[in-house]
């Protein structure tokens, strides 16, 4: 049957397919625009289970704050090549995604997966994707944060790396807020405050310590007492509040946000592209 240049134009507006796929899926569904929507949408299935091998290791990280600043989402959606994470539209689905999660409060990538996304799931959509981009794409990290103080953001240019900082007051410099969230950037600290790190990284980190001193020579029981001497010095390098400040060695996280009157950081999120698993 004859299909027409209008019909193949609307189809590529609807679904954002190209023009010859689109002119293929109208004259295998006899010009009916819905069963062409569908097939597209198979295509796309049958793309991305060849591509499910595939690694998806580039992507983009974005950020959504509600309008009142106590809520936010940092969304990571996934692809195969830095040329595809440039492109627009993909930026718009990320973000769109983000939408979703902060609506939904979800942060689980799997429960994402099932929820509506303008009237179809969210894994048909990552489908519809892949059958127009070709490459294989998907949700990874998803961290909602909520506050009843002050939430900050930084995204490093290249969205590859997003930080939401939970203050907890009211934060009334935005310099101070960027300048936590640029330190957690850059230190990647693994706690806020040191009763937070687990036990089991604790015990590692003093089992490592006592080690290297034996092994330099010390006693056991004067290498087990200066091992609490290093395990100062991981807090330091590992805790947020008791970092030394990116822009000041001088003085501490902590220190910087007296000097500023500024509240304490109450918590923190932090995701970097690949990294999250």
């Amino acid at each position: 049957m004859s299909i027409s240049a209008a019909d193949v134009k609307k189809l590529r507006d609807l679904t954002g397919a190209g023009m010859m796929d689109c002119k293929k899926a109208l004259t295998e569904s006899g010009g009916d625009m819905d069963a062409a929507v569908e097939y597209l949408r198979k295509k796309g299935q049958k793309v991305s289970a060849q591509r499910a091998d595939r690694e998806a290791t580039q992507g983009v990280i974005v950020t959504y704050i509600g309008e009142d600043g106590k809520k936010a989402v940092a969304l990571e959606l996934n692809c195969e090549t830095d040329f595809v994470a440039r492109n627009e539209e993909f930026h718009q689905n990320a973000f769109d995604f983000a939408k979703l999660a902060f609506d939904t409060n979800t942060t689980d990538a799997e429960a994402f997966r099932g929820l509506d996304f303008e009237g179809i799931t969210v894994a048909k959509q990552l489908e519809t994707l892949v059958g127009k981009i070709g490459e294989k794409i998907d949700v990874g990290a998803i961290e909602v944060l909520e506050t009843e103080g002050t939430i900050t953001e930084y995204i490093h240019p290249g969205n590859q790396l997003a930080v939401l900082v939970d203050f907890d007051g009211e934060l009334t410099n935005d310099e101070v807020g960027k300048d936590v969230a640029m330190q957690i950037a850059a230190m990647s600290p693994i706690a806020t405050r040191r009763d937070e790190v687990d036990t089991a990284t604790l015990e590692k980190e003093r089992e490592i310590a006592k080690e290297l001193l034996i092994n330099e020579g010390k006693p056991e029981n004067i290498a087990e007492k200066a091992a609490e001497g290093k395990m100062r010095r991981f807090f330091e390098e590992r805790v947020l509040l008791e970092q030394k400040f990116v822009k000041d060695g001088s003085i501490s996280v902590t220190e910087y946000l007296k000097q500023n009157d500024a509240p304490t950081v109450k918590t923190f999120k932090r995701i970097q592209l690949g990294q999250n698993s």
